[in-house]
């Protein structure tokens, strides 16, 4: 998502950041393509008027920093305004202690993906050691329940169906439910409509009276575009919502409506649903976000990804192979499925800094990496141990197994020893190593 904004974006801030002298009108000009870039990308109107006022009043005002250019000194400008406009800082769930039952109120329109959303937030608290309970209250789409239920299977928690067809009625049976059963968490997922009216929110107002939430989020579909900000207004004005959870974030769209909920609203925005998988719920961190979006990369949720598939003792395990010469076709096949859990290679380079915004998607080569490992299951266990016994024969018959050709087979033993030569050389820079450390230990703080 935002891809468009960010390669506009990111492109400027290279443009400007390396300038050692700017005058105001570079800073105007600068400011105008950001207007433009913004409205293009569907962020509301006000919200940019107010964005590159306080940007250009801030950056023409700024004092000089003797140890940063100018064109950096603006980054920075539009970075913190940037941040700033995305909410600051992450807001949490305000849950209470596992002593107590805390609950979730999930509201929106049909279609906004309120029930996966639901499981994603249940299998993401249970990761976190609590005891979540899913409570299907949404009586009016057909199979609404049922696919709760399977969706919870899938998490691992407990689902809650009630009878009749009062959702209030359900609710408070499951919040007794979750009392004796020893939950500490309750998940409600209400129904929608296909636009807002009366009797859903009076349905709403009657299930957040029933259960009375810690947390009022609204599930907003991120491809409705500037509708999902008018809909945050009116689901607010008649709920109270605490948060809200944008749901498709990974969605080829223009993505303003990221931009715009908190300063429209006031809410926070809490979570951003990216990928149809259960894991695919990502917290929303403002300050991740601008970088991304200013094509600086996110080192620290790129390592938060690799610690999911990786403890800290593999990762110094394979450094210590890549520095002792020891890594083989077995270490880069698990490697491979590693980085296949974390996410498409597309959205993992948007994470890397330097490469965010500056390589054209079409030359992000996934079929690539498939063919590779082809060609790595397509060896014996002794090749896949020891490269270099791989000769013209075997080569061919690595070739004739994996669906390619002998110079693809040339080619990709050359460039995995390249690369175990690169990496061994990089292993082995106290740089590298103090880098490493410093961004496992910022990833295990947030």
């Amino acid at each position: 998502m935002l891809e468009k904004l960010s390669g506009k974006l990111a492109d400027l801030v290279r443009q400007i950041g390396g300038k050692a002298n700017i005058s105001e009108k570079n800073i105007q000009d600068a400011i105008d393509e950001i207007k433009v870039a913004l409205l293009e990308a569907d962020v509301n109107l006000r919200v940019v008027r107010r964005f590159v006022n306080q940007t250009a009043e801030e950056a023409l005002g700024s004092k000089v920093v003797r140890s940063v250019t100018p064109g950096q000194q603006f980054v920075k400008v539009v970075y913190d305004r940037m941040v700033a406009l995305l909410g600051g800082e992450h807001q949490g769930l305000a849950l209470k202690g596992p002593d107590a039952v805390s609950v979730v109120l999930l509201a929106g329109l049909q279609g906004s993906g309120k029930t996966t959303t639901a499981a994603k937030l249940a299998l993401r608290l249970r990761e976190q050691g609590r005891r979540p309970l899913l409570v299907a209250a949404d009586l009016v789409r057909p199979a609404a329940v049922e696919q709760l239920a399977v969706l919870a299977g899938a998490a691992g928690v407990d689902v809650y169906r009630g009878e009749g067809t009062d959702p209030v009625k359900v609710v408070r049976g499951a919040m007794d439910h979750a009392r004796r059963s020893l939950h500490d968490t309750v998940i409600v997922d209400t129904s929608g409509r296909l636009q807002v009216d009366d009797d859903l929110m009076a349905e709403l107002v009657r299930i957040r009276d029933a259960c009375s939430p810690d947390e009022t989020l609204l599930v907003a579909d991120a491809m409705t575009g500037q509708n999902a900000v008018d809909i945050a207004k009116t689901f607010d004005e008649r709920v109270a919502l605490t948060g809200v959870i944008l749901s498709k974030f990974d969605s080829d769209t223009r993505g303003g409506a990221a931009l715009s909920i908190r300063s429209v609203t006031g809410r926070p925005v809490k979570f951003v649903g990216v990928g149809e998988k259960l894991d695919g719920l990502e917290p929303f961190h403002p300050e991740r976000i601008a970088s991304r979006i200013l094509g600086m990369g996110d080192v620290v949720t790129l390592v938060e990804k690799a610690q999911k598939t990786m403890e800290v003792s593999e990762a110094f395990a394979l450094q210590e192979k890549l520095a002792g010469e020891t890594f083989t076709f077995v270490d880069l096949l698990d490697q491979y499925r590693r980085m296949r859990r974390m996410g498409s290679l597309r959205s993992l380079v948007e994470l890397i800094p330097g490469l965010a915004g500056a390589v054209d998607e079409g030359k992000v080569d996934e079929d690539g990496m498939r063919h590779e490992e082809a060609m790595i299951l397509s060896m014996t266990p002794t090749e896949r141990l020891n490269h270099r016994i791989i000769g013209p024969g075997r080569r061919a018959r690595i070739a004739r197994g994996s669906g390619t050709s002998v110079f693809a087979v040339n080619r990709f033993i050359r460039k995995f020893e390249k690369t175990c030569l690169m990496m061994k050389k990089a292993s082995r820079n106290p740089k590298y190593q103090a880098r490493l450390m410093s961004q496992l230990g910022a990833a295990g703080k947030n």
